[in-house]
This record gives C-alpha cells, structure tokens and sequence, in this order.
C-alpha cells in the first residue's frame, strides 16, 4: 500500500560532530514506536563497530517510520548523516533524496565549523531547514545565547529554535509535529515513467548489492525489469523493503518514498551512487540530476604486509578487501602500484585523512588484511614541457612521479578555505598559526559576544596532517576547523629527495615550498637519523633537490673493539686489524640493504618543530 504523496516528509538530520545528531535519530525512532524500549540501545543506526568504538557517524542511515498527528498517519523518511569534514559528501547525498533538514546545534557549545558548512549545504539545495537546540538538559546549556547565534552566523530566527534534549526526550513530540507542519511534502511527478534515485548502496554476501534509492516518479513493485539509465544494465527486482529501522519487505514503493531493493545484482561495478532507475520496457527519457563525484584530495599507498612464502596471496586478499569496501564507500579510488621496498600494492585517493584513518581501519576488520600504509600526499597540478617545445598537464599524486625538473614550467597546489571559529582570547594564537603555514587572511567575522569566526586560504598540504591537532591545542580545545577546496595555485614549489646511503628512497620524497625545502630536509633527516636502526655499517642520510645536496646526516655503524685481544707488544699489529675491518665495513656497505621501518615513511609527515 502506498502512502498519499501528502503525507509524507523527506528529511535529513545535519549537524558538527558531536552535536548529538544519532541520539536525536534514536528519539525519534522510540517516539514514533518504530522501536520498543527493550530493542532500543544507544547510536542505534550506528551499526558498524568502528562508528559505535569511536561514537561518531560514517555512513549515512535512512529509515522509514510512521507517525500519527491529528488524527491522519504520516510516513516520515529520515536520513541520519556524519558530521566530520571528511564526510561532507555524505551529507550531500544524503540531502539530495530529501525535501527538509534538521540543523541540530549543542545548546552548550553553541555554532561550529561544521554547522556552517552542512547549513550551506542544505541551503543550497533550497530545502526547508528546522533549527534544533538540543542538550537542553546540560547544567552549561545555553538556549537564549545560543538562538541568537544561529541568527547571527546563519540568519536563522532565534524564536524558530525548537528547544530538545535527545538525551531525556523533552522536546521530541513538539519536534515532530514541526517536521508535520512546516517540512514541504515531496513534488508531484513531473512524468508518468518511473523514475527513481539511487542514494546508497551496500554488499550483502548472500543477496548481493542492496540499493538504496529514493522514488521521485511512478512506483516500482517486485518482479519489474529495471534499467540503471547511467550504466544501461538491467535487472530483476526480488526483493523491495524499507528500514523501519528492521528490514520490512513491501510490495511496491511510489513517488515521495524510499526504500531498498534487492536485483541479484551480483558484480560491484553494476551500481554507481547518483545513477537513476528507470523500467526496461518504458524507460525514462531524461534521468534525474545525480551527483558531482567526490574530488580525492589525499592519497596515499597501501601495501600487503607480507611473509615471503604467501606474497601473491596477500595481495589478491588486499584486492578483494578494497573491491568489497569500494562499493560500501564510493568516495575513495585506487589503482595498483609496485614499489622497490613494498611490492605490489594500491595507490589511494581519500576525501580526508579521517577518511584514509578510517578506510584503512575497516580494511584490517572486515577484509581481515595487515596492511603497510605511506605518508599521505596531496595531489599537484604539473605543467611539463615535451621535446617539441608543447605544454601539457599531469596530474601527480605522489612526489615520486614527479618529471625532471628541467622539464617542469609550473607546479600548482590545492588551496583551502579554512573557517575557523575560536574564543576571542585565542584570536592570536590561531593566525600565527595560519600564516606560519602559509595561509592568506581573508576575513573576520564576530559569532558571539565571546566566540570569532576567521576565514584563511591556506594550501591543503600544510594543513593534511597536524593542522587540526595544533588547532585544539592552541585553544584549549573549544577551537573548529572545516575546509573546501577552492582551486590550484601555482607556486615556487620543490621536491626534496631523500638518499640513504646514496641511494634514493622514493616513498620518502616530499613536495614542498623552495624556502621551506632546506628547513624540512635538514628536518626530515634528523627524524629519520633517530627511526633507523644501526646497521654494521655507517649509512649517510642525504636531502637533496635535483643533484645539489642541501643536509647530511650519519648514522654510524656497530664496531667491535677488534683490537681487544692485542696487549702490548708492536703497534702495527693493531694497525693491521684495524685495517681489515675498515676493509670489512666498506664491502659491506657496498653490498649492504638498509632497513627502514614503517615509521620512518611516516616521519616525513610530521612537521613539528
């Protein structure tokens, strides 16, 4: 049975990280009786162990319940969605299925980085927005101030603020009878051809791809031969269903609803998130809007950490890991890499390093694989010159690719917009952060009475891999950060290379700024002085950009006093082993093999001084 069109409400639930965005999704699951007190257990779509070990949100979660207001049935479709930078472009899926958004603020903490960005976000996909303030139960809360906050920073009115706490239920049934009355209810199909959404998808090893879509036109029941207009593959509908949050089979699913479906869709690559579904026999003539695909900014390489006798194996089970996971999180890339020291493994391309944390994380647990992981880079924009004198562009995601640098005309770097808001007693602090990483000052603006929002441009790999960390420190820990990536700029940038015992270590070379470049070799080999170990030999540790040497440093071998069982007697016998061992020592540095443990390749990353 299909509900009428006007009684139903898409809605996403938006907010910074920690606002308490999947409590609020608990509440509202318990308050419309979709679960009962017994099954009702804390971060209830939270389902992957990590989301639930670290308490934050990775996977956007839509579940379909029911609510009575006045007397009429409502079907709600909620959308639970992360709040860290890095998953900004779940967000926006998930807000492309729906007609509304729940901004939820912490009434203590007040408006943040991120509560910025996913209210722009939602903003500009022209949906209706609900204020929430939730934590209201807090002994620090804050309502009043915090309303004239999100007035101030957002242009939200501080009357509109519904006032809730997630944690004890007050508020909720007052939330959703606002979600009734002042959330639009989905469009009218604009064609009589079926037309649906696909906003997610997920593998299921028994039933195959499960796909998550949203109707905007028609209905689709079980047994239709679907087509995906964007791949033109088609299939068979076995099983059609909606998370209320358990999974319900129903019969069919029409306009304004969402739900799953089941194809025996067996290969991943049969699905791409943002493709519409059409019927094979009457298909669409245009499909639906999708989405942008997700920009990679980070990139690193992971390696199978291998035992000689089952070195192919390990990297098959890598494949299949990164395979199974690519369709779960279609935000990252990959492509096969062989390296010297490594072997054959996986370059790949993340949104953020929480991302790249937490793609390397699910890897080892549900592909069941050890994996050895590089530093991470950015990517560059290269403008080479050829033979014939013509200019082309590369893009290079690993300073080892790099061209000569006689054949380079420009290196361009990707720039962010960093909003910052902080304390006003911290102002200082966080722009001699800024500016000591290159950043340009843009603009200030005041929050609150006590609290400054400051915009930078500064370039994405100065900010990659500590930035947020010396951010939290300078400000006590009340300071947010989000970024954007706005564009590439060209600038008088290097690569510095790193020998170890004169021979070049790839995976060890950065791209850096020219005036920072003798700073951060002479740096880089200090740490790496201290990472590796003493061999037999001595080991000269070398920066160098092209062939000019710019810092050397020595780690001196083992010596055994050879000359211990002499006692007296002529001094060129002492001489002579003396003499062997010399000998010794420089054969062995010559045929020699450094090791160098995983920590050093992370040591080029680490900036502080």
């Amino acid at each position: 049975m299909t509900t009428d069109i006007k009684h139903i409400r898409n809605f996403s639930i938006i907010a910074h990280i920690d606002h308490g965005k999947s409590t609020l999704a608990d509440r509202l699951l318990q308050a419309t009786q979709a679960v009962t007190a017994r099954e009702a257990r804390n971060q209830l779509l939270d389902s992957m162990d990590l989301e639930r070990e670290r308490g934050i949100t990775i996977k956007a979660s839509a579940v379909t319940v029911h609510h009575t207001h006045n007397g009429q049935e409502y079907m709600l479709n909620f959308i639970d969605t992360p709040g860290h930078v890095d998953f900004t472009y779940e967000v926006s899926r998930a807000l492309k299925a729906c007609e509304g958004a729940i901004l939820v603020v912490d009434a203590a903490q007040g408006v943040q980085a991120q509560t910025v960005v996913n209210a722009y976000l939602a903003i500009e996909q022209d949906l209706d927005i609900i204020s929430v303030l939730n934590k209201i139960d807090l002994p620090g809360a804050r309502p009043d101030d915090i309303a004239m906050e999100i007035e101030q920073a957002l242009g939200m009115a501080a009357e509109d603020c519904i006032l809730v706490s997630a944690k004890t239920g007050q508020g909720i049934d007052e939330l959703l009878e606002t979600i009734i009355e002042k959330l639009p209810q989905p469009p009218a199909p604009t064609t009589n051809k079926t037309r649906a959404l696909i906003f997610d998808a997920i593998y299921d090893d028994y039933r195959g791809v499960i796909v998550y879509f949203r109707m905007f036109d028609g209905t689709l029941k079980t047994g239709d031969k679907i087509r995906m207009m964007g791949l033109g593959r088609n299939f068979s509908i076995t099983e059609l269903g909606k998370y209320t949050p358990k999974p319900e089979k129903v019969k069919s699913v029409g306009p304004g609803e969402t739900g799953y479906l089941v194809a025996a869709i067996k290969t991943l690559g049969d699905v791409r998130v943002g493709d519409t579904i059409t019927l094979e026999n009457s298909p669409a003539d245009q499909p639906l809007s999708g989405y942008e695909p997700p920009q990679q900014m980070v990139f690193c390489d992971f390696y199978p950490s291998t035992n000689s006798e089952k070195k192919n194996n390990d990297f098959e089970e890598l494949r299949d890991a990164i395979n199974r996971l690519s369709l779960n999180d279609s935000s990252f890339t990959f492509q096969p890499v062989h390296s010297e020291a490594l072997g054959f493994g996986f370059r790949c391309g993340f949104l953020g390093l929480l991302h790249m944390d937490i793609i390397q994380e699910r890897l080892e647990r549900e592909g069941d694989v050890e994996i050895v992981q590089t530093a991470p880079t950015v990517s560059y924009k290269v403008q080479v010159r050829s033979k014939k004198g013509l200019i082309k562009e590369l893009e290079i995601h690993n300073p080892a690719d790099l061209p000569d640098a006689g054949t380079i005309v420009s290196i361009a770097e990707p720039m962010c917009r960093v909003n910052i808001i902080s304390p006003s007693e911290f102002v200082g602090e966080v722009m001699k952060l800024c500016l000591e990483r290159r950043g340009i000052y843009k603009h200030q603006t005041l929050v609150s009475a006590t609290r400054q929002m400051m915009t930078f441009e500064i370039p994405l790999a100065e900010i990659i891999y500590d930035f947020y960390d010396k951010l939290k420190g300078l400000t006590s820990g009340y300071g947010t950060m989000d970024y954007e990536i706005t564009q590439y700029h060209n600038d008088n940038l290097v690569k510095v290379q790193v020998l170890i015992n004169a021979e070049p270590v790839e995976a060890l070379s950065l791209i850096c700024h020219k005036d920072r470049a003798e700073f951060r070799g002479r740096q880089l080999l200090t740490k790496l002085k201290k990472q590796i170990p003493r061999h037999q030999f001595e080991i000269p540790l070398q920066a160098a950009i092209g062939g000019k040497i710019i810092g050397r440093e020595t780690i001196k071998g083992f010596r055994k006093n050879v000359t211990a069982k002499c006692y007296g007697g002529d001094v060129s016998r002492k001489r002579k082993l003396l003499e062997a061992q010399k000998k010794g020592k420089k054969r062995m540095k010559s045929v020699g093999s450094v090791q160098i443990p995983q920590e050093a390749f992370m040591a080029v990353l680490d900036q502080s001084e």
